[in-house]
């Protein structure tokens, strides 16, 4: 699958309608991100189940903005529209692949409880 484009048109479907999604935050003056940007394409392609998505921040300062991105690269992982790893710095391809399998491996039922748990115990 191609790395997608997001912008502020489809960031919030794309996170909405895929149950795992793999943002990366970037910037084309950025070195470390344009050494990064290979090793996330060829990742993405053995990951057909896997949405993988680039935020450019130059151009999309309004959701680098809202998701307080302040070095770049940034990767950001979605399940089920829930954030469950966020981190800025590019990793070797070995380290992101075992990012996105341990992020796989993760019970979201299990996260969603303790969303729910977290909340019920702010409202008392």
């Amino acid at each position: 699958m191609a790395v997608v484009e997001l912008t502020d048109q489809n960031f919030e479907d794309t996170v909405t309608n895929n149950d795992f999604v793999v943002v990366d935050y970037w910037a084309p003056w950025c070195g470390p991100c344009r050494s990064f940007a290979p090793t996330y394409e060829k990742v993405s392609e053995d990951h057909e189940d896997i949405v993988f998505a680039k935020v450019n921040t130059e151009e999309e300062q309004e959701i680098a903005g809202h998701f307080q991105i302040r070095s770049i690269p940034t990767l950001m992982i979605f399940r089920e529209k829930v954030i469950i790893f966020s981190q800025a710095g590019a990793l070797p391809e070995s380290g992101l692949r075992e990012l996105i399998e341990r992020a796989s491996e993760l019970d979201m039922a299990e996260v969603h409880k303790q969303i729910a748990e977290e909340q019920d115990s702010e409202q008392a």
